[in-house]
């Protein structure tokens, strides 16, 4: 009965170690590129053009209509 009493426990006590359990995880790195570079070109650009264009935005819509007589 002694016997089977500590070979109980003894089983016991390796069920109970096989219930832990332990986990490992490895996260990487994250790289964050900027992204304001695309937008300073953007309105580079975008400048550019409103002052190649502004003679063009100065300019009236619609030539005045003359009363030849």
């Amino acid at each position: 009965m002694k016997h089977c009493l500590a070979a109980t426990a003894c089983l016991l006590l390796l069920f109970a170690s096989g219930c832990s359990t332990s986990h490992r995880v490895e996260v990487a790195p994250v790289e964050v590129k900027p992204i304001h570079i695309t937008i300073d070109v953007n309105v580079r650009v975008d400048r550019a053009l409103d002052d190649f264009f502004s003679d063009v935005d100065e300019a009236p819509a619609a030539p005045e209509a003359t009363n030849a007589q």
